[in-house]
């Protein structure tokens, strides 16, 4: 799985996304080196840290093994880290500092900011500097000079700093209210993170549990929008814990939960009223 705006860019530029296999450690690196025998591959995207959907932290031993895969395949690396800044445990090494020659390493301050602040920047292997400037340039992203001056400002005199202290102790309460509303059913978060996985209970399906949820107000993001593999449909959903005002998300978090263990409505038998007798 991955995260669907990838996906999206991927179908403008005719890029064909290939799935690798994954544990609860991240994407498997036996899985990576046979994909690339059986079709080579041009390049590897990841999530390393706190990846979207699944929550997961690669841990630093994989990384090493990552590292040396794709530098043993010549492989280039898109390492987004546009979460990590909301890990609070000592962060493993990214992989743009095992294998710098390959990684092309994006972050950015939309997340630690705001959304309107569209500055974000690369780390790239120095002989791909000029094309990735390129690249960039083609493509319109440029930041414009508010947003570059605002960012320039913002983390010399410690603001951003500040906001990300607050940031990581509001996504840490908003999870405390994960574990509470959904204890007993099968969720994956960080402790720090600001989304979840839900792999929903039997007979719920992610796009029926999206429908239901939506009618009761309430906005998930079935696993479906998440895969890559069109053989494989997660029957799990992501809960987005950043928007709503922590009451507002602790009662939909409630009504979440109701609604899973009531299990889908079956539709009333010929000549029988769905009204309640």
């Amino acid at each position: 799985m991955t995260y669907p705006l990838v996906k999206e860019i991927a179908g403008r530029l005719g890029v064909t996304l290939v799935p690798l296999r994954a544990d609860e450690d991240g994407p498997v690196v036996e899985s990576l080196r046979a994909v690339h025998r059986s079709a080579p591959l041009s390049a590897l995207y990841l999530q390393p840290t706190l990846h979207n959907p699944t929550s997961v932290t690669v841990p630093a031993e994989r990384r090493l093994r990552l590292a040396r895969a794709v530098e043993d395949l010549g492989l280039p690396v898109v390492e987004d880290r546009i979460w990590s800044f909301l890990h609070r445990d000592p962060e493993p090494l990214p992989l743009a500092a095992l294998a710098p020659r390959l990684v092309h390493l994006v972050d950015g301050l939309s997340k630690r900011v705001a959304p309107g602040l569209t500055a974000g920047f690369a780390v790239v292997p120095e002989d791909r500097v000029d094309a990735v400037a390129a690249a960039v340039r083609s493509g319109g992203w440029s930041a414009g000079a508010f947003a570059l001056e605002a960012a320039v400002r913002w983390i010399g005199d410690g603001t951003v700093a500040r906001l990300v202290a607050a940031k990581r102790e509001q996504a840490a309460r908003r999870q405390r209210l994960v574990r509470e509303a959904l204890e007993g059913f099968s969720v994956r978060a960080d402790p720090h993170g600001y989304f979840a996985w839900w792999e929903l209970p039997e007979p719920w399906r992610a796009d029926g549990f999206t429908a239901a949820a939506a009618a009761r107000g309430i906005a998930v993001t079935p696993g479906t929008a998440f895969r890559v593999d069109p053989k494989r449909t997660p029957d799990a959903v992501r809960l987005g814990l950043a928007s709503a005002a922590e009451p507002e998300l602790a009662g939909a978090l409630r009504t979440l939960a109701v609604l899973a263990a009531r299990g889908p409505r079956r539709p009333p038998a010929d000549g029988q009223s769905s009204r309640p007798s």
